[in-house]
């Protein structure tokens, strides 16, 4: 691995997802959360999934983890069936869900653990890489109650990302930061997706961020959850999320939206 082209990535996964239904039940209700959701995201593609709170995003984002099972319908990473949490796919929360007892070092390094056929050295040297990948190169001997909420939404990213996944799923993580630190980021996570090229499925409810982000975006409905319209996104990035073109897109998104609203009430 050499300084400055970092370690060679794993091809990203293409995920299918196919008629996927999910019901949570208690002895006194049942909640239908999803309805038979149907969605493709190519190997190397940044998908956003869009909808408002309650329509089962972060729920389709845990069965594509494999930390939730569908009570209908399937999921394939490249052609294999998802039966469970894999180290191929990485799930990146809105809490940074960092170990305090932990230095930023020690956070990244703790990413690695389960990597096989590396030395301690190969592991430093990677975890040292996706450190300066975030610019966090300075803080490696920081500790969780010395970083700002940015970042620690970095350290995140990159012990997300060390261990190399074909697919990085991430569930609203840039929510709890201020509007100034997450345009930063939005131009951060751009940069690392055009240099790593990982599958990315990202979930939001703020429109102009997932026209930033995605090639595509994906509209749900109000529970229960569907996919109910797409949206291809293609100007260059990097994308400034103040820009008209990224506005005028973002219009129609959130247009189709409130249709889908009325139409629920």
């Amino acid at each position: 691995m050499s300084a400055t082209d970092g370690p060679t990535a794993a091809p990203p996964a293409k995920l299918v997802v196919q008629h996927v239904s999910k019901w949570f039940r208690t002895p006194r209700a049942s909640v239908h959360a999803l309805d038979d959701v149907g969605l493709d995201v190519d190997g190397g593609e940044f998908v956003c999934v869009l909808g408002p709170s309650g329509c089962g995003k972060s729920t389709l984002l845990d069965i594509i983890a494999g930390l939730t099972l569908p009570d209908k319908g399937e999921v394939l990473a490249d052609n294999i069936l998802v039966r469970g949490p894999g180290r191929h796919r990485l799930v990146m929360f809105q809490e940074s869900a960092l170990f305090p007892w932990l230095n930023v070092f020690g956070n990244v390094m703790f990413g690695l653990r389960r990597a096989a056929g590396l030395s301690g050295a190969q592991r430093r040297q990677i975890a040292e890489y996706h450190l300066n990948l975030v610019g966090l190169a300075k803080f490696r001997k920081a500790y969780v109650h010395e970083l700002s909420g940015g970042m620690k939404q970095r350290a995140a990213l990159a012990r997300s990302l060390a261990p190399d996944p074909r697919v990085l799923l991430m569930d609203e993580p840039f929510a709890s930061l201020d509007g100034m630190t997450r345009e930063q980021l939005y131009f951060d996570l751009q940069r690392i997706w055009e240099e790593r090229k990982k599958t990315i499925v990202l979930v939001t409810h703020n429109v102009r961020e997932a026209v930033c982000l995605g090639d595509r975006v994906a509209l749900m409905s109000p529970s229960p959850g569907r996919i109910r319209e797409e949206f291809a996104v293609k100007p260059p990035r990097p994308r400034d999320i103040n820009t008209a073109e990224v506005a005028t897109i973002a219009q129609r998104i959130t247009s189709a939206l409130k249709g889908l609203q009325c139409d629920a009430s």
